[in-house]
């Protein structure tokens, strides 16, 4: 049974942490420099537009299936990069490390979600794609 909706449906829960937090940082966009420099980034205001651009770009790529594997493979090394910038587990005193490594595990998880969509999507264009 092929079932377009659910597959649609399962990207978007894939994307959804992307999405929302892409609108939240441009409905918000001092609150998005303030967290890019939290985090060392500088300067803060174009990493901020950058990654903005990147979570409601490549989500649209993903979700409209239009290069799936780009939007796939840029939020799958976004998400890494990320995980290893904010989530370092390794070096958060004892009280807090538990959450810091389940986080960046679960992040870990995403990155292979989206690796699969990549993966999935490649395979798809390779196998339907008229012969020259």
């Amino acid at each position: 049974m092929h079932t377009p909706w659910i597959h649609w449906l399962a990207l978007l829960a894939l994307c959804a942490a992307y999405v929302q937090g892409g609108l939240q940082k441009a409905m918000d966009f001092g609150a998005a420099v303030g967290e890019m420099r939290q985090f060392g980034l500088a300067p803060a205001a174009p990493f901020a537009l950058a990654t903005i651009a990147l979570e409601l770009g490549a989500s649209a790529l993903i979700l409209t299936g239009y290069q799936r594997w780009l939007g796939a493979l840029l939020l799958a090394v976004f998400t890494l990069a990320a995980s290893f910038l904010s989530n370092r587990f390794w070096a958060t005193p004892s009280p807090q490390r538990a959450m810091a490594t389940n986080t960046f595990f679960e992040h870990l998880g995403l990155v292979g979600g989206f690796v699969l969509v990549a993966w999935h999507d490649l395979h798809l264009t390779a196998t339907w794609a008229p012969a020259p």
